[in-house]
């Protein structure tokens, strides 16, 4: 099944990247076609640009041809004027009396004068307005350059991203068909499997219907033994007779039950929004009024910081006592808080949790008193600072408060604190009052925070980061407040089924006896007595561990002790092995000289057979010598010829050296002499070569033994590294369920940035269409402005 739900897995992987693929293919063709449709724009541009060019060249010459003109229109119009002030001044020589009437002022110079005027005021204006278009386009061109490198670059990067994914689809469709392929093996092997599974079945099926025929009667025979043999005889005594357990309302279990399950799930989300307040405390510590990463923290905050750090430890423990208290509630028992011995774990973690409340305290009001110190804190903010320090002065009394009523809640289940039954139901109304403060204190330090931090986020001082914890810290309050509301309402709706009376009796009392006078009707250890009860029978029922047997414990432990040896032992070991190597050292020293010395000896004896060689030369050519031999070799006995055969060596340089020796000894001694001499020389030669051979043999042993010893020494190192390995790799299996979790994080995250760039390509394709429109714009202002020029012109 776990295979199964493996290959599961990774084909519901695999058809999330293979969808993916489609995606990424069509935004990369997307992005490709963009860019060739901004390269065809610039193309375009260019051909605009020098068209520009063009007219402002020939603009700039239709300017200088202007100019020209109007410098010659300026000279004839300087001469006109000369020559007609000279037949002006004749006239007023010749006419004196016409003088006096009105002279007639000519037009034709003013009228040249205006269109003069009007000609340089359009040519500036041309120039203005050719100088604006140009830098507007020179402008637009960088923009336009500058948004096609960044597009570019995005499009590099999604290729990229493209590519990688594409490897790793292929590398994981690859592992994907191996495994698909291991799976359908692991399949055969599972259905021939299930075949066999499905005759043994039938076979225990058989069997299982004779066992339960079998059972059945048993289990008629055995109730009707219990029915008349085994009555209940204690109803007289009550103390025996509360260890009984009881017969109860199943309704009004099933209705205490549903309600600790609801108090259950409130409780986890009071407990996740006060540890969301505490960390997010501690980020908000840390940067502020002293920034740790730039300037060390005060000893208070410091402190702080630490104890913060702790929440989870008291948070926690809490959650899962109630848990827990929530698991041991049966429907075949009756719940009340005389039987709920379980609660007692959750007031001590309770209890634990306060204490860390009230230890948390005095650091808190403390960072706030600093931040009140600080240069940057105005009147009005020091003010809701104070008012933040009474408000978690008050949160934590009224802590304290609710432990004091749990505890009292919890200690019912003991038999030396026991109130009668009728004030349960004062502490359910006090406990319900409690959780109403709780609620209303835990509202004044949220609306205190608040106004707070809206104080500090308007100071220079505050950062992003800073702004940013401060609205987590208001959320996690805001949940907490949330959750404190749900808890009072819950308890206050639900008082009047607590002051109910349970409806429970045991055998021989009733349900209106009065327990008030009588006590309890029901031992709190029953339901304690019976869970134990069940699980020695399920540890009965189930297999038993494997143990070693006492032979190999036994043989176990000699050798673990044999292998213990100390370091006592070990030195001397180590001196007495360094005592030998330095004898060893010295024997090899006199027998380094011992060979120097037989070395020369050698040397003389070759010399000397040498000699003896070359006389025996000289002799042989004489001849005489020759026969003296033979005649000495035939007078030789047998036994001296066996005996020299068997002392003399085969190598031809020492039956040299062994002839030169008998002829020295032949010369000076008799033959019984010469044979004991070579049988002695022979054998000390033999008892030398034995105890050299001795020496290497006992070395060999030393030297295994001692490796032997190294061997079992290396046996239990690797003993302690396969138990750390082992280790290792269970660590190691839960980082690569950790890791696989963090895989699938990715994977999530990688869906959400593919999203969001689709909504990127869309946003950025609004963007072109409107960068078309303002091109379109831009071409449709130039094809205007070279008509008013040509009517200009005109």
């Amino acid at each position: 099944m776990a295979d199964a739900a493996k290959y599961q897995k990774l084909a519901s992987e695999y058809a999330k990247l293979k969808a993916q693929i489609p995606v990424l293919k069509k935004a990369y063709l997307d992005e490709q076609g963009t860019s060739n449709d901004y390269k065809e724009q610039i193309k375009a541009k260019d051909q605009a640009l020098r068209k520009c060019e063009q007219e402002i060249d020939s603009l700039s010459f239709r300017n200088q041809q202007l100019s020209k003109r109007v410098l010659f229109l300026q000279e004839e119009l300087d001469t006109i004027e000369a020559s007609k002030k000279k037949k002006i001044f004749g006239r007023s020589k010749n006419r004196n009396a016409e003088t006096t009437a009105a002279t007639p002022v000519p037009t034709s110079p003013g009228v040249y004068s205006e269109e003069l005027f009007s000609k340089i005021q359009e040519n500036e204006r041309l120039h203005k307005q050719v100088d604006d278009s140009n830098r507007k386009y020179q402008s637009r061109i960088q923009e336009l350059e500058t948004k096609l490198e960044f597009f570019e670059k995005e499009c590099n990067q999604h290729q990229q991203v493209l590519q990688s994914t594409l490897q790793k689809s292929k590398d994981q469709i690859d592992r994907l068909q191996q495994e698909k392929a291991m799976v359908e093996v692991k399949l055969q092997k599972l259905e021939s499997d299930v075949k066999s599974y499905r005759s043994r079945a039938e076979l225990s099926e058989e069997k299982l219907d004779i066992v339960q025929s079998r059972l059945q009667d048993d289990l008629q025979q055995a109730r009707k033994i219990i029915a008349d043999k085994l009555p209940f005889i204690d109803t007289r005594h009550r103390d025996l007779n509360c260890l009984n357990l009881p017969t109860h309302d199943r309704k009004h279990q099933l209705r205490a039950r549903e309600l600790v399950n609801q108090s259950v799930n409130h409780l986890s989300e009071l407990v996740q929004a006060l540890s969301n307040f505490y960390t997010y405390s501690e980020q908000r510590s840390k940067i502020y009024p002293n920034d740790g990463t730039n300037e060390p923290l005060s000893p208070v905050n410091l402190m702080y910081c630490r104890y913060l750090h702790e929440n989870v430890s008291y948070l926690r423990p809490c959650e899962q006592a109630l848990r827990s208290f929530l698991a041991t509630l049966n429907e075949d028992s009756l719940t009340t808080l005389e039987t709920a011995t379980d609660l007692l774990t959750f007031s001590r973690n309770f209890r634990y949790l306060v204490a860390y409340m009230n230890k948390l305290l005095p650091y808190q009001l403390a960072s706030i008193e600093e931040e009140c110190a600080l240069s940057s804190c105005t009147s009005t903010l020091e003010g809701k600072n104070m008012d933040l320090h009474r408000s978690l002065k008050h949160l934590t009394s009224v802590f304290n408060k609710l432990d004091t009523y749990i505890a009292l809640l919890a200690t019912q289940s003991q038999n030396h604190c026991q109130y009668p039954h009728q004030n349960h139901f004062s502490f359910f109304v006090s406990l319900s009052k409690v959780l109403q403060d709780l609620d209303t204190s835990v509202r004044d330090v949220s609306k205190h925070y608040n106004s707070k931090v809206s104080l500090e986020h308007q100071l220079p001082t505050a950062t992003q980061k800073l702004k940013t914890t401060d609205e987590c810290i208001v959320s996690s309050l805001i949940s907490m407040v949330t959750c404190t509301g749900k808890i009072s309402a819950f308890f206050s709706v639900n008082v009047d089924f607590f002051k109910e009376n349970p409806g429970y009796r045991t055998r021989g009392s009733s349900i209106g006896t009065d327990t008030a006078v009588d006590g309890p009707r029901s031992g709190p250890a029953t339901v304690c007595f019976r869970q134990k009860a069940s699980t020695y029978l399920s540890q009965l029922s189930g297999p038993c561990p494997e143990t070693v047997p006492h032979r190999v414990a036994v043989q176990n432990r000699k050798v673990l002790l044999s292998s213990t040896e100390s370091r006592e032992g070990l030195s001397k070991q180590l001196t007495t092995a360094q005592t030998r190597v330095n004898k060893l050292e010295q024997e090899k020293e006199h027998w380094m000289l011992e060979l120097q010395l037989l070395q020369i000896k050698h040397d003389k004896e070759t010399e000397k057979v040498q000699k003896l060689e070359k006389e025996l030369a000289s002799r042989l050519a004489s001849g005489a010598m020759k026969d003296s031999i033979e005649d000495n070799i035939s007078k030789e006995p047998s036994s001296r010829t066996s005996s020299l055969d068997a002392v003399i060596p085969q190598n031809p340089e020492a039956k040299a050296a062994m002839f030169g020796k008998l002829d020295m000894v032949s010369a000076g001694s008799s033959d019984a002499e010469t044979r004991e001499v070579l049988i002695k020389n022979h054998f000390t030669n033999r008892i030398n070569d034995q105890a050299l051979q001795l020496q290497l043999v006992e070395s060999k042993a030393v030297n295994f033994h001692s490796e032997v010893r190294a061997l079992h020494k290396q046996l239990q190192i690797a003993d302690k590294s396969k138990t750390r390995c082992e280790e290792e790799l269970k660590d190691s299996s839960q980082h690569l369920a950790q890791l696989r979790d963090e895989l699938q994080t990715t994977t999530k995250s990688y869906e959400g940035q593919l999203s969001m760039m689709s909504e990127h390509l869309a946003s950025m394709n609004e963007k072109l269409a409107q960068q078309k429109d303002e091109i379109d714009d831009l071409k449709s202002q130039k094809v205007q402005q070279p008509k008013e020029k040509k009517k200009f012109r005109k």
